[in-house]
């Protein structure tokens, strides 16, 4: 009995596990199976703004958008046609890949006017595009490229050259300008010879000397891009001849004392005045300023000491010493390394002649920059005059003026007047004299102030003394001058 309730068990499970099977099978076998569904691409509208059959300024900003029944729109694709509407010539950009649905387009408007036909179409997660684009016409105005103008380096100019930057030389500098008489410059490019252009929005940069490779004759150019992709139809362009310093020389004497103007009574030449210098500093290098101008790179870049006095008083400011209008040269000069000393009779007022003094010199002035002083004065005329000469500070040694070139001269009476003095010094430097006044000084506040100074630095030094070396006994002009160079090394 128990056995054949097992084996009826059995059975039963049997039948039906074969009916499932069969019941599957014949439903599987009444089921088609459908090819798949063909893709289909994507479709893509333009928005109504700009109206198709403006006429537009040649910046121009679109808006697009897309769909996909089977997928979904990865990105678009634009391009445009110009079209001259006087000879029917066309133009065609290629297509164009974004994934934004707006963009502000700069349009080529060569033309009076200029017939637009801008396409846009999207493209599909499986790379497919619209078969129709999206398109719209509008008409765009002429517009007109910009036009620039280099302001430094000056065409046809010298300018020093090192292989290397340093503190102090960092190459060329270029600054320019420019203007768009349609819009506005994005972008100026600048190059040297045949390079490449460097692009940048900045108006002044520094050309490295990289850029260069060597000294001698260059042409630097310049164009600019303005807001709708034009560039400038004439690049500007300046030729400059970079000099590479030697300063296989030790010192020049550059003369801008102008005898003519010493005070009355004071009976010296330009032959005097060089040979007090010549014995002093011990060079026959001299350049007389007065006959010859301001002497050229290749010359100053011969020697490692420039020594600038100009020892004549002034009342004008048209007659004021001309070392302040030449400070770009002894910049440049100093850039590379050169070394300056300079002297004279009312010398700091004529970086700014007919100004009031005391004076404050500001950042990014020679004074301020190169011969780190802050702040200048000048000693009132008396009579007789109070200077009687300049003490000594640390290892310089005191000097005194020579009476005898003054006694018959009104109103300095064997002393002198207008002395520059320096209440105010930059950094890195330190005072080597101060104001000596005679006895029974009228200015005794002016006693020990700050008549000269040296700077150090990591190209260059420099010293500054606010009274004339010549005026001075030639036996303590001679100290001086040793201590000077000793000071700089050049002893």
């Amino acid at each position: 009995m128990k056995l054949n309730t097992r084996r009826l068990y059995h059975d039963i499970w049997l039948f039906i596990l074969i009916t499932c099977i069969s019941v599957f099978a014949a439903c599987n076998a009444l089921v088609k199976t459908k090819p798949p569904s063909k893709d289909e691409p994507p479709t893509t509208t333009i928005a109504n703004v700009p109206v198709n059959g403006d006429t537009l300024f040649a910046l121009v900003t679109l808006h697009w958008d897309g769909g996909d029944n089977d997928g979904f729109v990865q990105s678009y694709q634009y391009r445009y046609t110009t079209e001259d509407m006087n000879t029917g010539d066309t133009t065609s950009t290629s297509w164009q890949d974004t994934k934004e649905t707006s963009l502000t387009i700069s349009f080529n408007s060569p033309h009076k006017l200029n017939k637009q036909t801008f396409e846009v179409r999207a493209v599909d997660n499986k790379g497919v595009a619209s078969k129709t684009p999206a398109k719209k016409i509008f008409y765009t105005k002429q517009t007109h490229p910009p036009k620039v103008q280099i302001a430094t380096p000056q065409n046809n100019h010298e300018y020093f050259y090192m292989s290397s930057t340093s503190d102090w030389y960092q190459g060329i500098h270029l600054t320019y300008s420019g203007s768009d008489a349609d819009g506005s410059i994005v972008q100026y490019g600048w190059a040297v010879d045949n390079g490449d252009w460097h692009w940048t929005s900045d108006t002044t940069v520094y050309i490295t000397p990289q850029e260069f490779e060597s000294s001698g004759k260059h042409i630097v150019r310049l164009i600019g891009k303005d807001n709708t992709d034009l560039l400038s139809v004439n690049p500007d362009t300046v030729h400059i001849d970079l000099i590479k310093p030697k300063f296989d020389k030790k010192i020049l004497i550059i003369d801008e004392t102008k005898e003519s103007a010493f005070p009355n009574n004071v009976n010296a030449t330009d032959k005097d005045v060089d040979q007090f210098y010549s014995d002093i500093f011990g060079t026959q290098n001299q350049w007389d300023f007065q006959a010859k101008g301001m002497p050229p790179r290749d010359v100053i870049g011969q020697y490692k000491l420039i020594i600038w006095h100009a020892d004549n008083p002034y009342s004008q400011a048209s007659d004021a010493h001309k070392l302040g209008q030449h400070t770009a040269e002894i910049e440049d000069y100093l850039n590379v390394g050169g070394n300056f000393v300079m002297s004279g009779w009312r010398i700091l007022n004529s970086f700014a002649p007919g100004a009031p003094f005391p004076r404050t010199f500001k950042p990014g002035t020679f004074v301020h920059d190169y011969l780190h002083i802050a702040e200048a004065n000048e000693s009132p005329v008396t009579v007789p005059g109070d200077f009687a000469g300049a003490y000594g500070i640390g290892n310089f040694h005191d000097a005194a003026v020579d009476t005898n070139k003054l006694n018959n001269s009104f109103p300095y009476e064997g002393y002198l007047s207008q002395i520059n003095t320096i209440p105010k010094r930059g950094a890195f430097t330190k005072i080597i004299y101060s104001y000596h006044a005679k006895p029974n000084s009228q200015l005794p506040d002016l006693r020990g102030q700050t008549v000269g100074i040296q700077y150090f630095g990591t190209s260059f030094n420099a010293v500054v003394l606010g009274f004339p070396i010549y005026f001075l006994k030639k036996q303590d002009a001679q100290v001086v001058a040793n201590d000077i160079l000793n000071n700089m090394g050049f002893k």
